[in-house]
């Protein structure tokens, strides 16, 4: 049912598709920048770098994707003036300053044998029919790497720990959430989560 390609060998709008079903995954996180999805999908569409990303495609729709870095190339890169555009001075800047940092690190030590999994996400009409699943397994069984991380899932996601814990990810650190945090946005903890072959 679905095809994986990377998001840079198809003649498809991947990047706008790519954006909607970030939008879709993030804007509770990004509230304070803006509460509407198509204004986070517009601001934040230009990041993606798009030969870091794997697609399933179904029809010719995006229905889950996930980038794949082996932390030497980063998977987004913002541009403040992008962000400003989409989001207006003040909360562009916001953005520009403190999600850099957030969204493009790159792994600790980077070697040939790892590799870091970051924003996987899947399209709202395909959520619960395995797509991020073949996505992620095709990730696994398609390329050279010994290690694989995911970084910081939300430990109340419980979707996204049962599918990774299908395909044989396991927790190698935990990140306490301040209190008044977890209060606000009902995450206690951060989970990384590791695969190795």
């Amino acid at each position: 049912m679905f095809t994986v390609i990377k998001a840079d060998q198809t003649d498809i709008d991947a990047r706008s598709q790519i954006s909607e079903i970030f939008a879709d995954g993030f804007t509770q996180w990004l509230g304070y920048f803006s509460k509407d999805r198509n204004k986070i999908a517009k601001a934040f569409a230009h990041m993606f770098v798009l030969n870091q990303f794997y697609i399933a495609l179904a029809d010719r729709k995006v229905a889950a994707m996930a980038a794949c870095t082996d932390g030497t190339a980063m998977s987004v890169r913002l541009h403040t003036k992008q962000l400003i555009k989409h989001l207006g001075f003040f909360k562009g800047n916001l953005a520009g300053f403190f999600l850099k940092r957030e969204f493009e690190g790159l792994l600790d030590n980077p070697t040939r044998d790892k590799c870091s999994i970051e924003f996987v996400g899947t399209a709202l009409e395909f959520r619960g029919r395995g797509a991020a699943s073949h996505l992620i397994s095709h990730i696994l069984d398609h390329t050279a790497y010994k290690e694989y991380l995911i970084e910081e899932v939300a430990d109340t996601n419980i979707p996204a720990m049962k599918l990774y814990q299908k395909l044989g990810f396991k927790e190698y650190k935990r990140k306490t959430i301040p209190k008044k945090l977890a209060e606000k946005n009902g995450i206690n903890h951060l989970l990384s989560l590791k695969y190795v072959k």
